[in-house]
This record gives C-alpha cells, sequence and structure tokens, in this order.
C-alpha cells in the first residue's frame, strides 16, 4: 500500500473519531453537547409555569402539540436561575430513558457556535474541582488552547432523577406532572 493510500486512511480515521457539539454559555462559562441529540434552537418565551415543580424547572413549552419541559440549567447546577435576557433561547434536546426518546427543553444564556472536537482532544471528565456534578460531564474538550465543558445530556437531563427531586423535596404529584409532560 502506498504512502497516499496510508495517509488517506489514517485521515479518514481522524475524520471519524471528530464529533460535532453545539455549544453554549451558561453563567459565563462554555459548555457543549453533541449535536447528534439537538433537534433544534428556538427563542426564549411562551413558558407556561407548572405550579410546585422544583427550581431548575422553569415551565412547559407547547412544541407543535407536544408538551415539553423546560430546565434551568444554570438552576439545574445548583447555582441562580439563569437571568432572561434578548440572547436567551432554549435548546431542544432529545433525551433516552427507559429505551424511550423523550423531548426536553433547556434554557441556556447563548448559544455560540457548532465545534468539531477530535476524540484526542477530549480529557476525561474531572473527579473533583468541577462546580457542577462529575456525572454531569462526559469530557473536557480542548479547543483553542480553551477547555470545553461537555455535558453528558442524558445524565443532566435525566426525567426519572428530577422527577426524584421533585419527590424528595416534598412536592407531591410533581414527578407525575414531569413524568406525564416529558412523555409527550
Amino acid at each position: 500500500m502506498g504512502a497516499l493510500a496510508k495517509n488517506e486512511i489514517h485521515a479518514a480515521i481522524l475524520q471519524q473519531e471528530k464529533g460535532q457539539y453545539l455549544t453554549f454559555l451558561i453563567g459565563g462559562e462554555m459548555f457543549a453537547i453533541s449535536i447528534l441529540g439537538i433537534k433544534e434552537i428556538i427563542e426564549y418565551g411562551n413558558l407556561t409555569t407548572v405550579p410546585m415543580m422544583p427550581d431548575f424547572i422553569r415551565g412547559v413549552i407547547n412544541l407543535r402539540g407536544a408538551v415539553v419541559p423546560v430546565v434551568d440549567m444554570s438552576a439545574r447546577f445548583g447555582r441562580a436561575a439563569s437571568e432572561v435576557t434578548r440572547r436567551s433561547c432554549i435548546v431542544i434536546i432529545e433525551v433516552e430513558a427507559d429505551d424511550e426518546k423523550q423531548d426536553v427543553g433547556v434554557v441556556v444564556d447563548s448559544v455560540s457556535e457548532v465545534l468539531e472536537i477530535s476524540a484526542v482532544d477530549i480529557e476525561p471528565a474531572p473527579s473533583f474541582g468541577a462546580r457542577i456534578r462529575a456525572d454531569f460531564i462526559s469530557g473536557m474538550g480542548k479547543v483553542d488552547g480553551q477547555f470545553v465543558i461537555i455535558l453528558n445530556a442524558d445524565r443532566v437531563l435525566s426525567v426519572d432523577e428530577m422527577a426524584m427531586l421533585s419527590g424528595v423535596n416534598g412536592i407531591e404529584g410533581s414527578s407525575e406532572v414531569l413524568s406525564i409532560s416529558s412523555n409527550s
């Protein structure tokens, strides 16, 4: 096999190892989620608040007839709720729970861009030192000398865990509302 053919094969392997990630800001920090689970990005608005939900559930939206819960990522990380600005938007993400796919909206401060990050440029999640739970992080992507926190959307937006947290906080019936609204 010639050197040119080997280089082409090597380039094809490296290309397969690259993933595309949507980057966005929350509280001045850059985060990323694989674009494979992202359905769309919509303007922030038309939220219906649901009484007695945990602080990190902003409410629900009607997305083409489906009821979609909207999570404030900043509050989900245990921080103050996001301040809504003209750049705030909702990213609709498809998460998998119990072999079912469910749409969940995520409030972010602003969407940045889609980046390709090679597998070799992704470090494992730190076991300590991050300001969010380690199991929420699938890796730390190195982009232009900076780290981007790559989130594990299925863990961050685990409907089962969010429903359990609703029950733990003494909110009766809220886990029912969360599971009903997210299964639509």
